[in-house]
């Protein structure tokens, strides 16, 4: 018997069909729309129903046994989580009673069955023995079988659509582990954005997650950890202690000690165990120290990678010192992992903010025709915290430079500037990203300004800063190429600042012999039209245009037209460490920095850090809750650009 569902399977729940006590010897309700051979021997019809007897007696038999082995065997995948579990589970609806109906077709073998099972794009085939004929003692050939219409079998279909599970079977289909899941990083935001994820049914219902770290724990130990750190947002109350609690069943611990190759080991053995013999994929999030990262790395790669899947490896920024350290790392993970396995995360790129970058330029007419020097005036990069954010304990040895302008501000000009990709697969994106980077002029010390703000033991932040770790950082960029010829690009990062911004200010020329010039008042350079692409304070997208000031006479103003987030929809956005994480499962990997990315990124900073290196270059003290260094103020008029206000 041969048995084909293609795209997806079901679970039959045991209510489906009518169980007979001894095989067929009791009525069972199946359709034969689709089982030619056994309506042959069909041979009588009564209001509806057909009576079968002998050979329709051994279809019935084939049919029981073909759905004992289903109940247990058949495994429902999720498929298209980017468009979440509402659109997949219409979409199964839909399609489950065609494929019941429409792809069962039975062949007559008195030597085997062959079954196969096709879900997505993979199938698997699986031989199972024909018992002799007359093998069973209870089996009768002229016990009469009732067979439902193929009208019943239908409704028998929608009664039981409402009970598929997306469960499944009881092994998971994927397994994440986090190396270092006692770390602030991993109970602060990696569980806490998985967490979200399985809530949202973005994540398979019998997924394993396990932790592992060097710490002395019974999993019963690590749960309770999490479960202190874990919460629903505002649109994921519904359920929420039943959703926690099945979450936290899923987690498993791992304590092995400073031994890490006898970890990997043992992490693969438990991983293997709860596995089974299902095929499941791994992903590892490596939330770990820089000195530790290699070590780790090699030994997982050695010893805890599956044969039955695919395995994905996240790491954390930064990714080196500097670009020999940064090649170095490469290499060694490169004789590892290929590189379509390595995904090197920054969680600032999953902001929304970054995600409209490319949806404003691809998917707007207006202002795809203007992104270039011919309109563009310059761009401006800006990410100050405020005395709410501190210096995080590895920042001293890092600083701003490496911890956040090379990956998150030099990622951020890519994405705007690039050319636009064939389509956006992952590979089409980062390789236009690339070309960006490689055409971005190499920074020089003049086109640079450093600080630091200065802090005092009552100021309740680090003040453990080595006396040249900057903590600011502002610089003039330029892009050596026919689209952003002389357009000037500047970037502004800092911490312990006045104020709380993230933003890309995208300015426009002025217009060309403007007939209201003498209406726009003394700032000429206030009436430029501008693009603000908001994420903090407040999301939100701004265009600065001019208009006439309703009344008599003829005053013209500035204003900003404003689409604010939190008044347009009505959601909470989620962390980013939720769709970055979203990203890694599904293979999406266009906001993760590949290889040739991260060396082009350091070659641009390399001339600067050299200097840095060398003391020639000191950063410029500053007050703490201050507008940062005066140097950056002098920066921007040397560039011809107006400094955004505070």
């Amino acid at each position: 018997m041969s048995m084909s569902f293609s795209s997806f399977s079901v679970s039959f729940s045991e209510s489906s069909f009518i169980r007979p006590a001894s095989l067929c010897q009791t009525p069972a309700k199946v359709s034969l729309r689709s089982f030619p051979d056994a309506v042959d021997n069909c041979h009588s019809l009564t209001s509806g129903r057909l009576v079968c007897y002998g050979g329709a007696g051994n279809f019935c038999k084939r049919f029981y046994g073909l759905r004992i082995w289903i109940l247990e065997s058949l495994n429902l995948r999720r498929r298209n989580r980017k468009y979440g579990p509402a659109n997949e589970f219409k979409s199964i609806r839909s399609q489950e009673k065609d494929h019941l109906t429409n792809h069962l077709e039975t062949i007559s073998s008195c030597e085997g069955q062959v079954i196969h099972v096709q879900n997505d794009s993979s199938e698997t085939t699986r031989t199972t023995p024909q018992p002799e004929e007359n093998s069973s003692p209870n089996y009768q050939h002229d016990v009469p079988v009732e067979v439902v219409t193929s009208m019943e079998f239908e409704a028998v279909l929608q009664t039981h659509s409402s009970s598929f599970s997306f469960e499944g079977s009881k092994a998971p289909s994927l397994c994440i582990a986090v190396i270092g899941a006692t770390g602030e990083l991993a109970r602060r935001k990696i569980f806490p954005a998985l967490f979200a994820l399985y809530y949202s049914g973005f994540l398979p219902e019998n997924i394993g997650i396990f932790g592992y770290s060097r710490k002395n724990l019974t999993e019963e130990e690590m749960r309770s950890i999490l479960a202190s750190t874990l919460t629903c947002r505002i649109d994921h109350q519904q359920n929420c202690g039943d959703k926690m609690d099945a979450f936290l069943r899923r987690i498993y611990y791992l304590n092995e000690g400073y031994d890490n190759r006898y970890g990997m080991s043992k992490l693969n053995a438990r991983m293997e165990q709860i596995e089974g013999d299902s095929e499941a994929n791994r992903i590892f999030y490596l939330s770990v120290p820089q000195e530790a990262l290699l070590d780790v790395a090699s030994s997982l790669a050695s010893n805890a990678q599956t044969q039955k899947g695919w395995n994905r490896i996240i790491i954390e920024k930064p990714f080196g010192l500097d670009a020999l350290s940064s090649y170095r790392l490469t290499q060694s993970l490169l004789t590892k992992f290929k590189e379509k396995q390595i995904y090197r995360i920054d969680h600032l790129l999953g902001r929304n903010l970054i995600e409209n970058l490319t949806v404003l330029r691809f998917a707007n007419l207006v202002f795809l025709p203007l992104w270039s020097r011919t309109y563009i005036r310059n761009v401006q990069v800006i990410l100050s915290e405020d005395m709410g954010v501190q210096a995080g304990r590895y920042f001293d040895g890092y600083g701003i430079i490496r911890d956040i302008v090379h990956s998150h501000i030099l990622q951020t000009i890519a994405l705007l500037a690039m050319e636009p990709p064939i389509s956006l697969d992952g590979e089409d994106v980062r390789n236009e990203k690339v070309k960006v980077l490689r055409s971005i002029r190499k920074l020089e010390p003049s086109d640079i300004t450093l600080g630091q703000y200065k802090a005092s033991s009552g100021d309740k932040v680090d003040v453990c800063l080595n006396s040249l770790t900057p903590t600011y950082f502002a610089a003039a960029l330029y892009i050596d190429n026919a689209r952003w010829d002389g357009v000037p690009f500047l970037i502004k990062a800092g911490l312990g600042l006045i104020k709380h911004r993230v933003e890309i200010r995208i300015q426009f020329h002025h217009v060309p012999g403007n007939l209201y010039r003498k209406c726009l008042g003394h700032n000429f350079d206030l009436a430029s039209n501008e693009l603000i692409l908001r994420d903090a304070p407040e999301e939100a997208i701004l265009v600065r245009v001019n208009n006439k000031i309703p009344g008599l006479g003829l005053q013209l103003d500035s204003p900003e037209l404003n689409l604010l987030y939190k008044d347009k929809y009505k959601v909470e956005v989620p962390d980013s460490y939720e769709h970055l994480l979203l990203d890694v499962i599904d293979g999406d990997n266009h906001l993760f920095m590949r290889s040739d990315e991260l060396a082009a990124a350091w070659n641009i900073l390399a001339p600067v850090l050299r200097e840095m290196d060398k003391k020639n270059i000191v950063p410029e003290l500053y007050e703490l809750g201050g507008r940062g260094p005066v140097g950056a103020y002098y920066l921007w008029a040397k560039h011809g650009v107006p400094w955004p206000e505070d």
